[in-house]
């Protein structure tokens, strides 16, 4: 059997889409399959179950990016729970108890909201504008170099 053929399985199938789903690059996944980075993209171009299973699994992790670089961008609470091993009175015995739980809450991030901004809305966010009289982009324009002067320091 050639080596891509094992590939169009449904168990290679499975594997690559996994490899693609945990992040890995071409290249890493070419080095788990023994070939060389140009020979997948050659497979993928011949084989298009190849290329829309590597397509479909990192399609996945980039929507996962994408909601946790949201997430940082807006902000979020979370629980922290604090446990410590404490002797049962009863039994005498040693158990995990929950000490303390603390309601905790990530301030939205700057950083990430510019990012964000200037890729889903390049025409309002980037950073060169034409700038014509109107004052409005000019202030727009000037808080926007402040923010990013902010994040320099």
């Amino acid at each position: 059997m050639a080596k891509y053929e094992y590939w169009l399985t449904p168990e290679g199938l499975l594997l690559l889409e996994g490899w693609a789903r945990d992040g890995l690059t071409d290249e890493q996944i070419s080095n788990n399959i023994g070939i060389s980075r140009s020979t997948l993209a050659e497979w993928k171009k011949k084989y298009e179950d190849i290329s829309d299973t590597l397509k479909k699994g990192k399609e996945v992790v980039d929507i996962q990016v994408e909601n946790a670089l949201l997430k940082r961008a807006l902000g979020y609470s979370y629980e922290e729970v604090t446990k410590e091993i404490c002797e049962n009175p009863e039994t005498g015995n040693l158990e995990m108890k929950i000490t303390k739980k603390v309601k905790k809450e990530v301030v939205p991030d700057t950083t990430a909201q510019i990012f964000w901004l200037k890729n889903r809305k390049p025409d309002v966010w980037r950073d060169k504008h034409e700038v014509n009289s109107n004052s409005g982009e000019k202030a727009v324009e000037k808080y926007i170099r402040a923010i990013e002067e902010d994040m320099r320091k």
